[in-house]
């Protein structure tokens, strides 16, 4: 069996009023990425020069064990 991984955007994870996106994770922008860098939040993966995202597993595990 193949698990494919699904990727989110920042906006996916810390929600979008103008997209009507709710949040997953009700942090700020910068509070998000204090959090990569000190290893709380999880690093994203680089799809581009200009394009970074998130693992859903990682942010689903990230939920579900509370560690915010």
């Amino acid at each position: 069996m193949t698990t494919s991984s699904r990727f989110l955007r920042l906006a996916d994870i810390l929600g979008s009023k103008k997209a009507g996106i709710p949040p997953m994770i009700p942090v700020s922008r910068a509070t998000w990425y204090a959090g990569v860098a000190d290893g709380r939040f999880p690093k994203p993966v680089k799809l581009g020069p200009r394009l970074s995202m998130w693992r859903e597993e990682d942010i689903q595990r990230l939920v579900r064990e509370g560690a915010l």
